[in-house]
C-alpha cells in the first residue's frame, strides 16, 4: 500500500483502540488480578524482518526481563515482505515497530500519526552486493548496470545524483538465485546477513555499505503520537529495555536470546548469528562511532535535521518539516540526549 494512499488510515487510527497501549485501564486490570501481581501493559513490537541477531538487543530484553521490570509485557512480531509497521502502528494495531528513518519521515510528510522515539541501528545496514571478482570498486561504478534493489527507495536518487550516474532497478524479491547464478548480478542486501548465505555456497562476494556512500539515515524505533500522549512513561521504559538490551547482546554471552531467535526463526544457525554479531561490531551499525558522538539507542538532532533537508534536495519531500512533527527526544536516556536536543512535542498529530 502506497504513503499516498494511507491518509484515510488517521481517521481509524483515532478510532482503534492499541494493542495494550491506548487503553491501558483494561490491559492492567487483566494483569492485576491477583494481589501482588505487576501491573503490565501488553504491546505489540514489530520487526522490520524474520528474527536474527539484528534484533537481538530486543531478544535480551524479553529474556531477561526488562521490558516486564518497565511496566511492559512485550510481544516481538516477526517482520518480512509483507510486514507493514507503517500501517500498524498509524493505526494502532501495533504500539511500536521498527524501520528507516526516512521512510518514518516520508510517512509523517502523508500525514500519518508518527513518532520517532529511539535509535535502534546508527548507521543502516543496507549494502549493494556483489560477486568478489567484479571491477565495481565504488558505488560510483554502479552506473550503466542492472542492481536488484528496492523500487523508490530513497537511496537510489541519492546515489544517482551525488556521483551523476544512472542505472536500471530489478524489483527485489528477497531471493539470492539470481546472485548465485550469474557472476554479473548485482543486489541490495544486509550487509550483516546476504553475504553469508552466499559464501556459505561457495560464491566469494564483496559489498559496499549504501551509507559509506553518504546516505545514512538511523534505522529507529517509533509509535503512534496518541500512543506516545498517552503512554509516555511506558514509551521511555520501552527505550531504555531496548537499549539496555543492545549493550549485553553485543558485549556479553546471550544463550536464552540466541535460543530465542533460533525458536522463532530456525535459519538461524549459530554460525550465521556469530557472522551478524561479527559484522554488525565490524560496521559499527548498531554502536557507531564515538568518536563521531554516536551512541547505542542515540539521537543526533543535527544529523536527523541534515537528513530532512536531504529528502528536500532529493524531491522526495515538498518542504521542510520541523523535527517535532517526526521525532521526540524526550524519551532517550539524558545520557544520550545533545545538549541541543528539542522536546517534541507528541501532542502534534498533523
Amino acid at each position: 500500500m502506497k504513503l499516498r494512499h494511507l491518509k484515510q488510515l488517521l481517521i481509524i487510527s483515532s478510532a482503534v483502540a492499541f494493542v495494550g497501549g491506548c487503553d491501558n485501564r483494561e490491559a492492567k486490570s487483566e494483569n492485576s488480578i491477583e494481589a501482588g501481581t505487576p501491573i503490565l501493559t501488553k504491546v505489540n513490537f514489530q520487526l522490520d524482518w524474520y528474527p536474527a541477531p539484528e534484533h537481538g538487543g530486543h531478544f535480551q530484553a524479553l529474556v531477561k526481563g526488562y521490558y516486564r521490570e518497565g511496566g511492559l509485557d512485550v510481544t516481538i512480531l516477526a517482520g518480512g515482505p509483507g510486514a507493514f509497521g507503517i500501517q500498524s502502528v498509524a493505526t494502532g494495531k501495533t504500539a511500536f515497530a521498527m524501520g528507516r528513518e526516512d521512510d518514518i519521515i516520508r510517512a509523517v510528510a502523508q500525514g500519518l500519526p508518527l513518532l520517532i522515539i529511539g535509535a535502534q541501528m546508527q548507521h543502516d545496514p543496507q549494502g549493494i552486493m556483489f560477486h568478489a571478482d567484479s571491477t565495481i570498486q565504488s558505488l560510483k561504478d554502479l552506473d550503466g548496470r542492472s542492481v536488484m534493489a528496492n523500487p523508490g527507495s530513497s537511496w537510489i536518487e541519492f546515489i544517482k545524483k551525488k556521483y551523476s550516474i544512472n542505472f536500471n532497478i530489478i524489483p527485489l524479491n528477497y531471493g539470492m538465485a539470481q546472485f548465485m547464478g550469474d557472476k554479473n548480478f548485482i543486489q541490495q542486501c544486509f550487509i550483516s546477513n546476504e553475504p553469508y548465505h552466499a559464501e556459505l555456497n561457495g560464491v566469494a562476494t564483496r559489498a559496499i555499505l549504501i551509507a559509506d556512500g553518504g546516505y545514512d539515515p538511523y534505522r529507529v524505533y517509533f509509535t503512534n503520537k496518541n500512543f506516545a500522549r498517552q503512554n509516555s512513561e511506558l514509551v521511555r521504559a520501552f527505550v531504555a529495555a531496548s537499549n539496555r538490551g543492545w549493550h549485553e547482546f553485543l558485549h556479553h554471552d546471550v544463550p536464552e536470546a540466541r535460543a530465542a531467535i533460533a525458536k522463532e526463526n530456525p535459519s538461524q544457525t549459530p554460525a550465521l548469528m556469530d557472522y551478524s554479531i561479527k559484522a554488525m561490531k565490524r560496521y559499527k551499525l548498531i554502536e557507531g562511532d564515538p568518536d563521531r558522538g554516536e551512541r547505542i539507542g542515540k539521537l543526533s538532532r543535527e544529523r536527523m535535521i541534515n537528513q530532512g533537508k536531504l529528502l528536500v534536495e532529493l524531491g522526495i519531500l515538498n518542504e521542510i518539516m520541523p523535527l517535532e512533527n517526526y521525532v521526540s527526544f524526550d524519551f532517550l536516556p539524558p545520557e544520550l540526549r545533545d545538549d541541543n536536543t528539542i522536546s517534541a512535542s507528541t501532542t502534534n498529530t498533523q
